[in-house]
């Protein structure tokens, strides 16, 4: 099957150009239907190109070597949109000259582009910024909003809900995945006003392709027990930085309790096995692809300190978007919920 072409933002990220090209080549490899739009300075990219020669034939150079800083406000950088290698990344989606976009770049103005020139698809209030988490289960676990919306009202929750339900059947195969709201507990009298009014409202829409399973508390996101948690993007952020900053506190705790002895470190080759599977699970970049639900169009986020397997991992959530078609399932979910009437009042 042939796909549209993914525009790379090459010039997004830590690492720049060497690793985005290498990333996409990566892709390629796994996938050899990919095409790719490679947006950046083409004398870099070019001499990235000199070392996967596969990725010539499949990919198409547009010049540009203005670039957005990591620090940059992104009402400076959405003046530059027609200039930067992450703008004319997300024009050629608008364009339809590329079926995606994928940057590693500065995430506000990510979002800030997308949203200008895409637009919020018709039924939508707001975009949401959408990632898949570890679990102990045996899927990945779907979180949105992480920080595209501070601040979100009943209407907003239910409509990620929407959202994040569409993307997890996507990517777990459950035709109803279940899902939550976070909250500080599971009693249904816990939280505010707008979390409850959305819990009520997705309660009562049973016949969209759910399985609403009432609040979960932050330390059970990873537990398996859900496929979908939805909040606003203040609490999201400030959870899933949670979430990473424990991660890396296991690691660099095993890490130095394994290296403090010689008994230690002959404990460490006995149970190297264990933790070789555990520092693979708590890697991000097997996780990495955050993607901007409810746009016109599909752009993913890879995350800016991604190596060469994060970056072809978030080009292959875009390629798996495009070719489940995440916008029309959206749409079509959001039909189901205007007929039960919920205003998100």
């Amino acid at each position: 099957m042939s796909l549209p072409r993914i525009a790379i933002d090459a010039m997004g990220g830590d690492e720049g150009v060497r690793t985005m090209i290498e990333g996409a080549a990566l892709a390629r490899r796994r996938h050899d239907r990919f095409k790719f739009l490679l947006v950046g300075d083409e004398t870099r990219i070019k001499a990235a190109l000199e070392t996967h020669p596969g990725m010539s034939g499949a990919s198409e150079i547009l010049h540009c070597d203005d670039v957005v800083a990591g620090d940059e406000l992104p009402s400076r950088a959405l003046r530059r949109a027609k200039t930067t290698s992450m703008g004319l990344a997300v024009d050629a989606v608008k364009r339809g000259e590329a079926g995606a976009a994928v940057s590693a770049g500065n995430t506000g103005a990510l979002m800030a582009m997308s949203k200008l020139a895409l637009r919020t698809m018709p039924g939508l209030d707001r975009p949401a910024l959408a990632a898949l988490l570890p679990t102990l289960g045996e899927n990945d676990v779907i979180m949105l909003d992480l920080g595209a919306n501070r601040d979100c009202d009943a209407r907003n929750l239910v409509q990620f809900a929407i959202m994040g339900a569409a993307y997890s059947r996507i990517v777990t195969g459950r035709e109803r995945p279940r899902v939550r709201l976070l909250n500080i507990g599971t009693e249904e009298t816990k939280g505010t006003e707008d979390i409850q009014a959305a819990a009520d409202a997705l309660r009562a829409a049973d016949n969209l392709a759910m399985d609403f399973a009432g609040y979960v508390e932050a330390d059970k996101i990873n537990r398996g027990e859900c496929d979908v948690v939805v909040c606003d993007g203040f609490s999201g952020n400030i959870a899933l930085k949670a979430i990473e900053g424990a991660a890396r506190f296991v690691t660099d705790l095993l890490r130095q309790a394994f290296t403090s002895s010689i008994r230690s470190k002959v404990g460490f080759l006995v149970s190297r096995p264990a933790t070789e599977l555990l520092k693979h699970h708590l890697d991000p970049n097997n996780h990495n692809g955050a993607v901007f639900l409810g746009l016109n169009g599909v752009v993913v986020k890879s995350h800016g300190s991604a190596n060469a397997k994060g970056v072809a991992n978030a080009v292959e959530v875009a390629a798996r978007l495009l070719e489940d078609d995440i916008t029309n399932r959206i749409a079509n979910d959001l039909c189901k919920i205007d007929t039960q009437g919920f205003n998100g009042k």
